[in-house]
């Protein structure tokens, strides 16, 4: 069977040029999706490019191009569970979770699939969902071994994440606000859930995403990218996807209070800027300045007028994200 893989295209949304997806193998052996995409000219490093929950590698194509145009070499994939990576459940719909070791593994194979090809230095990026797990990646940048056999592999796999030589991340879930409800019960009841029914929607309630509205979306303040985006899951349906399980939900606030206490976030030696959304209606601000203090050469630093999404905001909120990149990147 062919490694190539689709990749949708829009009138909006058009694949960017000198680039191709292709399937690798992920935790367990599933199938997962990713897709390298080359600059023109000589590459001054590489970007690798992990989206949020719900989000596709068609939804960053207009970053993949921005990046390009920098000089990087991309490479940009589907988590499992979502995009046309291996589904989790039989019902495709259901934004499903196991705890976040499987995520780890799964971020630790692409770059072993692909690190030959690309060039150093490596940058992680990473959005909302995206963030979290590249930052669980990069603390877990050497594996347990459990043979000799399997030491020299996986702590190749580990080199090679502990290689990158920076991360940006974009509103990255470090935590989720919950409202009214006191955290700690939160928890407690995700897991409960969890063991009891891991697999039913948050509150039996799959939402409605073809139901959403632009005034009333919480993510991004520019119409057209808006519209832009909802376009690309109508073109292909198989990209969708619903509300999250209690099994994601704990799998979210277990990551979260991991991040919190494990030893191995302040073992990190590179630099990481997390970029907050001042406006924001999903993630936890405070629970990302927490995380983002016990990281040595950590910065956090919050965009002014933005929502969630900031990648696919207004322009003068991107051009700020941006300019903060390119600081990034020249240190290196």
């Amino acid at each position: 069977m062919s490694d190539q893989a689709p990749l949708v295209s829009t009138a909006e949304a058009p694949v960017p040029s000198d680039g191709t997806a292709e399937w690798f193998s992920g935790a367990g052996a599933v199938r997962l999706r990713a897709a390298l995409f080359l600059p023109p000219g000589r590459p001054r490093g590489t970007v690798v490019l992990s989206g949020g929950r719900t989000e596709p590698i068609e939804k960053y194509f207009e970053v993949v191009g921005e990046l390009q145009q920098r000089g990087f070499v991309v490479l940009v994939h589907d988590w499992r569970g979502q995009g046309l990576s291996h589904r989790l459940l039989e019902d495709r719909l259901k934004g499903h979770a196991r705890g976040f070791r499987d995520f780890v593994e799964d971020y630790r194979a692409l770059l072993a699939h692909f690190g030959d090809r690309l060039p150093r230095p490596w940058i992680a990026l990473g959005h909302s969902m995206g963030g979290r797990l590249t930052l669980l990646a990069l603390a877990h940048r050497v594996a347990r071994v459990h043979s000799m056999g399997g030491c020299l592999a996986r702590l190749a796999l580990g080199h090679r994440v502990g290689n990158c030589q920076a991360a940006l991340l974009s509103a990255p879930r470090l935590g989720l606000l919950t409202g009214d409800r006191p955290k700690p019960a939160e928890r407690l009841m995700a897991w409960w859930k969890a063991l009891t029914e891991p697999e039913a929607y948050i509150q039996n309630n799959p939402g409605d995403p073809h139901g959403e509205t632009f005034e009333r979306n919480i993510v991004t303040h520019d119409a057209r990218r808006y519209a832009r985006n909802r376009e690309i899951f109508l073109a292909e349906p198989q990209l969708g996807l619903n509300a999250g399980t209690w099994g994601w939900l704990d799998f979210a606030l277990s990551a979260s209070a991991w991040l919190k206490r494990s030893p191995r976030v302040a073992a990190i030696d590179i630099p990481v800027l997390v970029l907050a959304a001042e406006q924001e209606k999903l993630v936890d601000n405070a629970d990302q300045r927490e995380i983002v203090a016990r990281i040595p050469k950590g910065r956090w630093i919050e965009i002014p007028g933005a929502y969630h999404e900031l990648f696919q905001e207004v322009d003068d909120i991107r051009a700020r994200v941006w300019r903060e990149f390119d600081d990034l990147a020249a240190a290196l």
